[in-house]
């Protein structure tokens, strides 16, 4: 177990009847084709979902090293945001507060070393007008930033690699800074550092996830042991840098992603269902209250090979964005966009 003192005694599963009888999943079938009626399929491809501020568009990835895409709820169109110009790729495109989005991308791409592209990309701000190029911010980001829902800010990861004898564990920082505009062009302000990897009483690599709403006084982040086959959900008080574990759980994989906009709870992947790794997750809806009380959301982890994956929840609180995964292949990488209505669900 992690050496570091937590408010959370012991993870609580909130076990409910299924609101919706399930078939007993039979080998060779997919989820996709048997959802219940409180999820919906929106697109074939796709990965990486995020909810524009009004909850009408999702934005997300054609795939790992593709497009931006935007999808229009009401009419069902897809819009490319990134095809006007030449590019590497991206691995990560968000909305910001004003709704330019923040993309993050390599400026080099290998085909005989993609791992490297992965760990290597860099943040960039694509103005919502879709007619100009992005704007470098000079920021290289390792996995995921996290944007503030609220204002121009955003924080990020910054990994470290190894020296040569120490193994292949690396180490990570967590940053953040301010978003100016100056005649129209973006640039960060204010960069500092909010929590060192080496500050922690274990060793692990982070990854920011989400500002706690509505406060935002708090940033929700993963640590990540065992060469990333173990997560634990985290929270780090950024005035007064005081953390705070909200899963403990040495047997499970909990990765923190999509936050609720009450701030009460976050969504989880999780594979408590089955203990087999984050080739396994579902969605689960974590308490942010130190009782580590859980509620499955899906159940695309009892078809074998598929988990569910990358959840986000809308700024109403009504819908969770979502994406298919296939075990064994690479965190991230999506086989369709899917939106889970919570009114119905819960």
């Amino acid at each position: 177990m992690h050496p570091f003192p937590t408010r959370l005694a012991a993870g609580v599963l909130l076990l409910t009847a299924p609101l919706f009888a399930r078939a007993e999943p039979q080998p060779g079938q997919s989820p996709a084709d048997h959802l219940p009626p409180h999820i919906r399929h929106l697109t074939q491809f796709g990965e990486r979902a995020d909810w524009s501020h009004d909850s009408k568009k999702i934005l997300f990835l054609s795939k790992t090293f593709g497009d931006a895409m935007e999808l229009d709820l009401a009419t069902g169109a897809i819009r490319n945001l990134t095809q006007h110009y030449p590019h590497y790729g991206y691995t990560r495109a968000l909305y910001l507060a004003n709704g330019d989005i923040l993309l993050a991308g390599p400026l080099a791409y290998d085909l005989k070393d993609v791992n490297h592209a992965r760990r290597n990309c860099y943040l960039f701000v694509l103005d919502k007008s879709g007619r100009k190029p992005p704007v470098p911010l000079g920021i290289r980001c390792n996995e995921g930033p996290a944007v503030s829902r609220q204002r121009l800010h955003f924080a990020w990861p910054e990994w470290i690699d190894p020296k040569p004898g120490e193994g292949n564990l690396s180490t990570s920082t967590m940053v953040e800074a301010d978003l100016v505009y100056t005649d129209g062009v973006p640039a960060i302000a204010n960069k500092r550092l909010i929590l060192d990897g080496k500050d922690l009483p274990f060793r692990a690599t982070m990854e920011t996830q989400n500002y706690r709403p509505p406060e935002e006084k708090e940033l929700i982040f993963s640590t990540y042991t065992d060469g990333g086959q173990k997560c634990d959900v985290y929270g780090i008080e950024l005035a007064t840098r005081k953390l705070t574990a909200y899963t403990n759980s040495p047997d499970i994989y909990d990765e923190p992603e999509g936050i609720f906009p009450d701030g009460r709870h976050t969504l989880v992947e999780c594979d408590s269902q089955n203990k087999r790794g984050p080739g396994s997750i579902d969605l689960w809806k974590l308490a942010l209250d130190g009782t580590g009380t859980y509620t499955r959301l899906t159940h695309f982890s009892d078809y074998a090979g598929y988990k569910a994956s990358n959840g986000v929840v809308s700024d109403d609180g009504r819908h969770v964005a979502f994406q298919m995964g296939k075990a064994g292949e690479a965190a991230g990488i999506g086989h369709g966009i899917f939106v889970l209505d919570l009114t119905v669900a819960e």
